[in-house]
């Protein structure tokens, strides 16, 4: 019974993963949830009190994961400005995830303040990992720098969600340019 239950919690979620990846926020609704998953909407119950909730397990499940892949990426970097643009690089090739796109989805939606609170604990851990190379580069405040940078990196996650006109690799390339330069091109 119990793996049954854990079977039907992933399904649920995977479908919520692919609401959010195909409609926004809108989309993620319990009829929804039901009709992809096969279950009646009562049963949807069952498992999630409410959209809010859903959305707190998204974090808790896919967040880890992305930020895992954040900071493999910057391991593999062999300097400070390296892991930089690692750090740029691996969330914005994240976009296309469907793990991601529920993620950038779920921020822009509704929540209740616990989900809200969640959401911004789990961006405090990605902001957390970019701070030492920060500081190795030398900036005076490196915490405030790395929330600064995670401001480019989310400009340039909202730009490719909206289909810009610049191509996903141009803005990639203007945001890491960015993070290692500044403005001044």
């Amino acid at each position: 019974m119990a793996e049954h239950r854990s079977m039907q919690r992933a399904a649920l979620l995977d479908a919520a993963r692919s609401l959010l990846s195909e409609g926004g926020t809108e989309a993620l609704t319990f009829p929804a949830l039901a009709e992809r998953t096969g279950l009646a909407r009562s049963s949807v119950y069952e498992y999630f009190r409410s959209r809010a909730a859903v959305v707190e397990e998204l974090c808790r499940v896919d967040f880890p994961v992305w930020a895992a892949e954040v900071s493999a990426a910057m391991e593999r970097a062999g300097s400070a400005e390296g892991k930089v643009e690692a750090y740029v690089r691996q969330q914005l090739v994240l976009v296309g995830d469907r793990r991601h796109r529920a993620v950038v989805a779920i921020s822009a939606s509704e929540l209740d303040a616990g989900a809200r609170e969640k959401i911004r604990a789990a961006h405090g851990g990605l902001v957390a990992m970019i701070v030492e190379a920060l500081g190795e580069m030398g900036h005076a405040e490196p915490r405030l720098a790395a929330m600064l940078l995670q401001g480019v990196v989310d400009a340039a996650v909202r730009r490719i969600e909206l289909g810009a006109a610049e191509e996903p690799a141009a803005i990639t390339d203007a945001a890491v340019a960015m993070a290692l330069r500044g403005v001044r091109g």
